[in-house]
């Protein structure tokens, strides 16, 4: 028996060291990529007609800030056309409704649009509005960015410039975050994003692999959604699934760093749970449903590997779990082993797969964000915030090997930019579930494992038990006290949970 916990536990430690091995490699292609930048393009002798789709679900507190801002983008009006995708079923249609109606006396061109029904989610909005959209250009914009009013005028160019467009079917934007410093949460999930994208999306683009749209604050060509085989609703990402069938169709895409759209960050640590989970969910979905076609085409192998641990990244979540079970029995049935040992063969596992995620985020503020160093105070709680993520990260990673699709539970915004906004009794509350009572078995079982080590004399030890504790405690009170359990509440009425099988 011992023999087989100290297996498993060197086997996850070692994959889980491959994964950070990779955000290595990043790094490093980053750093050798980093005075990369796309050629300025040229703007257009004619302005192209661009559709602007703005996807909307039960968003009373941020429909009229978005609508408002997207009609005051600077582009010729004749050639501008916004379409309102609308499937809220509360008062939010209302608020959109009256929103459209002084656009229009302003003389924009805006159309609210509802379905009948809310078949494909996200995906099927999107699918039923393209059918109209009057522009050869689309963007997309969800119910929490707020684009600065050149946006179109920064964006489009690349697109329609002959030496930057050929070919170029989808430019990215790099979010911003509206409400950073609200509370130690949004500080921490803002690092995450800047991770995501000045790092990852920048190292992916810059050396020829495939990266994503992340489902809002980018513009497409709409013939590359045509001949991707359009908007999709087998996953719960549909973002990330058309960006690869995109790319797989020879259709390139560009990420600017320097392009920055600003969005409001989730509040609430059970809403935030909720985003999570649908990525993670839908990335192993589309993992399922188009790496067997990308290891089968004709791109470099280095693409390939590439997407193949982007696509699968989120199986570290459960390998996560199962060092959390396993990390206290492997060190103490090692207590006698020599300290040698565990410097040669546990150190340097450890190392690689926690330094190389330290490293990664500090990158990310120290190269791409001004005041940057200010906040390498918080890497701690990050690395907390990400294990304490695990148990509802794995849940989602184990029901996107299943068949079945699922609901996509969209992330509730409450119009939070400043520090004294208040989010509380506010409809749209997330409540918690299952997976923070399992947090907060995790939470008492570090605590054990914690003060037992510490009485035990096992110093290297406590570094590593201290992150576990932190995330686990950290993840579980605050879910508590933002939920407290039960279901999900929308438009101010509880209803039971559903089933979390579905940006940005």
């Amino acid at each position: 028996m011992s023999a087989l916990v100290l297996i498993l536990y060197y086997s996850t430690l070692g994959v889980l060291a491959v994964f950070g091995g990779h955000r290595l490699v990043l790094l490093i292609v980053y750093y050798r990529t980093r005075h990369q930048t796309a050629p300025q393009p040229r703007d257009p002798s004619e302005w192209p007609v661009v559709t602007v789709q703005l996807p909307l679900y039960n968003e009373m507190y941020v429909a009229e800030r978005l609508i408002r801002a997207v009609a005051a983008l600077d582009y010729p009006r004749d050639r501008l056309h916004i379409q309102v995708l609308d499937d809220s079923t509360d008062e939010t249609s209302e608020i959109v409704a009256r929103a459209v109606r002084k656009q229009l006396a302003r003389g924009i061109s805006i159309e609210h649009i509802r379905r009948e029904d809310r078949t494909g989610f996200k995906a099927g909005a999107l699918e039923h509005g393209l059918a109209t959209a009057r522009g050869e250009l689309i963007t997309i914009f969800d119910a929490d960015f707020v684009p600065h009013s050149t946006y179109l005028r920064e964006i489009v160019p690349y697109l329609t410039d002959p030496d930057t467009g050929t070919n170029l079917g989808m430019v990215q934007a790099c979010w911003d975050h509206l409400n950073r410093d609200y509370s130690l949460l949004t500080r921490i999930q803002a690092i995450f994003l800047d991770g995501h994208f000045l790092i990852e999306h920048a190292a992916r683009n810059r050396s020829g692999c495939f990266f994503n749209f992340n489902g809002t604050a980018g513009i497409w060509r709409k013939q590359a959604i045509l001949d991707a085989g359009g908007w999709q609703h087998d996953t719960l990402t549909e973002d990330l699934d058309l960006s690869y069938r995109a790319q797989l169709a020879g259709w390139r895409f560009l990420f600017l760093p320097d392009l920055k759209v600003a969005a409001e960050l989730p509040v609430d640590i059970n809403a935030f749970k909720r985003q999570q989970f649908r990525w993670a969910k839908g990335s192993i979905q589309t993992a399922r449903k188009l790496l067997p076609r990308i290891l089968r085409a004709p791109i470099a192998f280095r693409v390939k590997a590439e997407a193949l641990i982007h696509l699968t990244n989120n199986i570290s979540y459960v390998l996560m779990v199962a060092l959390s079970i396993l990390v206290f029995p492997a060190m103490v049935l090692r207590r006698g082993a020599p300290t040698s040992t565990l410097l040669l063969i546990d150190l340097p596992l450890f190392l690689t797969a926690t330094l190389s995620v330290l490293a990664f985020y500090a990158t990310s503020q120290i190269c791409g964000r001004q005041g940057g160093h200010r906040r390498l105070r918080h890497l701690a709680p990050l690395m907390g915030l990400g294990i304490g993520l695990a148990i509802n990260n794995s849940r989602a990673v184990l029901e996107g090997f299943s068949n079945k699709v699922g609901v996509f539970e969209r992330t509730p915004k409450y119009s939070i930019e400043g520090r004294r906004d208040n989010w509380r009794g506010k409809k749209y509350k997330v409540r918690t579930n299952l997976a923070t009572a399992l947090e907060g078995i995790f939470a008492i079982w570090f605590v054990a494992a914690f003060t037992m080590a510490f009485q035990w004399g096992m110093w290297l030890s406590l570094p590593f038990l201290y992150l576990f504790l932190q995330g686990y405690c950290y993840m579980y009170f605050l879910s508590l006290l933002s939920g407290g359990f039960g279901g999900s509440r929308r438009a101010g009425k509880v209803i039971a949970a559903e089933p979390l099988d579905t940006g940005s």
